[in-house]
């Protein structure tokens, strides 16, 4: 009478240990996953310590043994690109299989709700949707997740990796998508987009802790603005409480009474687990990625960062850094986006925040996509995300395809004084147009530092700026505000790069 029940008590003894036992891949390892092509391709996961793992794919066959920890790696030699789907087995004590695998190239797509904002929300998801099916665009999306410490593993929004298609497409990250249809198109090879993204970051939440060690004095800005938010939390909540609640008696007046109620609802503190902590999304949506192989990055980030851009391009730049010393495969190609017109045309903080972002430049295998033209000055969300995506697009394909594309627009060499005003010359490929009625956009300031509207005018491919109210000018600038209403292109339809001659 009592064998049974002893039994049944050993048995669930033994379950949490059977179930730890199970082999299991990290999360990037899922059903038609994009592995990337022409370098060696790490696979890892977790296992029994001790337990022998075997990965075989593609002809080869890869073994390791777990750790103490349980953890265990292996790694494919370089792939060839291959669209025909494929099997990838792990096996242990028990087999995982993984089907609808192909080899091809896998771009990081990072930052915040620009990058995030889905195709469903774009001006051209009614046309661009319908008729997406490609089984070789790839995409996956990593969970919003928190961390005060690197994580080995992440959960994936809708469980798996998803194939373009009509069912699909739309909650592709719409920059993502994007690019990856103009790439896939051109080179004909599987493109894999992860998209590791959270709205309304900063910089600093996606850093690494050894990317901090490189800007000391900015660390220790950050670390304590986050400790007076850490200290200044206990009253904050308890204030957000205590509106949250009056709110909500509000609303539910208002519901009773049958009267509409727009009144937003209090917005919750920043504290303990907030998408702010510095490191915070580093440690729990980029950290569990690595070292999957990729063939490089992009990133569209910095809103959160406006009116702080003396930080910024330091911030950036060791994050930059960072996420490659973390993914251990050399200087893989970043490309971002620079920061759309909005807000009030008259501010400058997003101006400060652009060139922050263009000084960036200075790090090797970087690229930055202006897109001064296709913001909305009332949308933070501008949703053009098309053009975003190709010029992305655009930058990967001149630099990493060998594709025969301009990549960028007109970029400021130089201004010298020309009679009353400057001539402004410009490092372009191909030839300047003002498409629209003028030149609009740029400035001039004598030595009062006081910037007005200053005339332009086109004249062999370089621009005649002067203002009839500055006399003697000093210093020139375009593009130079918030929302400017930009005029200056070239023959390819990029904008030119915002610039200033001073230092101010």
């Amino acid at each position: 009478m009592t064998s049974t029940p002893r039994r049944l008590l050993l048995a669930l003894l033994a379950a949490p240990a059977a179930l730890f036992a199970a082999v299991s891949p990290a999360p990037l390892f899922q059903n038609s996953a994009v592995l990337q092509r022409g370098k060696p391709v790490p696979v890892w996961g977790t296992a029994a310590a001790g337990e022998k793992v075997t990965v075989a794919f593609a002809g080869q066959t890869k073994s390791a043994v777990a750790a103490a920890d349980g953890r265990w790696s292996v790694t494919l030699d370089p792939l060839a690109a291959s669209a025909a789907p494929a099997t990838l087995t792990i096996a242990g004590e028990n087999t995982v299989t993984l089907t609808d695998i192909v080899v091809g190239d896998v771009w990081l797509a990072s930052g915040q709700s620009n990058m995030e904002w889905v195709v469903n929300n774009t001006y051209d998801k009614a046309v661009d949707i319908p008729g997406s099916a490609n089984p070789l665009i790839r995409h996956i999306k990593i969970k919003r997740t928190v961390a005060d410490a690197p994580a080995s593993t992440v959960d994936i929004e809708r469980g798996s990796w998803e194939v373009a298609g009509p069912s699909t497409t739309g909650n592709f990250s719409a920059a993502g998508y994007y690019f990856a249809r103009d790439v896939q198109a051109i080179t004909g090879v599987p493109v894999g987009i992860i998209n590791s993204t959270w709205g309304g970051t900063p910089v600093e939440a996606w850093m690494d802790a050894g990317a901090y060690q490189t800007v000391p004095e900015l660390a220790a800005k950050v670390n304590e603005r986050w400790a007076k938010v850490l200290a200044d939390y206990p009253a904050a909540k308890a204030k957000y409480d205590a509106e949250l609640a009056a709110w909500e008696k509000e609303r539910d007046a208002a519901k009773a009474a049958g009267q509409p109620f727009a009144k937003a609802a209090p917005r919750a503190p920043q504290g303990p687990g907030h998408s702010y902590t510095p490191s915070g999304l580093y440690n729990a949506m980029i950290a569990p990625l690595v070292p999957y192989a990729v063939r490089g990055a992009l990133w569209y980030q910095g809103e959160s960062n406006a009116g702080r851009a003396a930080e910024y391009r330091d911030l950036f730049s060791a994050m930059i850094t960072g996420w490659r010393a973390q993914f251990g495969q050399g200087d893989f190609p970043f490309y971002w986006v620079q920061l759309a017109n909005f807000q009030n045309p008259a501010d400058t903080n997003w101006a400060f925040l652009r060139e922050a972002q263009t000084r960036t430049l200075s790090l090797p295998a970087t690229g930055q996509a202006v897109t001064i033209d296709i913001g909305d000055q009332k949308d933070i969300h501008p949703r053009n995300k098309k053009d975003v995506g190709r010029r992305l697009a655009r930058l990967a394909l001149a630099r990493d395809y060998g594709v025969k594309v301009v990549d960028s627009g007109p970029v400021f060499e130089k201004a010298e004084r020309e009679g009353a005003g400057f001539r402004v010359s410009f490092k372009t490929a191909g030839k300047l147009i003002a498409p629209l009625n003028g030149l609009p956009g740029f400035e001039v300031a004598g030595a009062d530092q006081v910037f007005r509207p200053a005339d332009a005018k086109l004249d062999k491919n370089t621009v005649l700026v002067s203002s009839a109210e500055v006399a003697e000018p000093v210093a020139v600038r375009y593009a130079w505000r918030n929302a400017p209403v930009a005029g200056l292109f070239n023959d390819e339809g990029l904008p030119a790069v915002p610039f200033r001659s001073d230092t101010w």
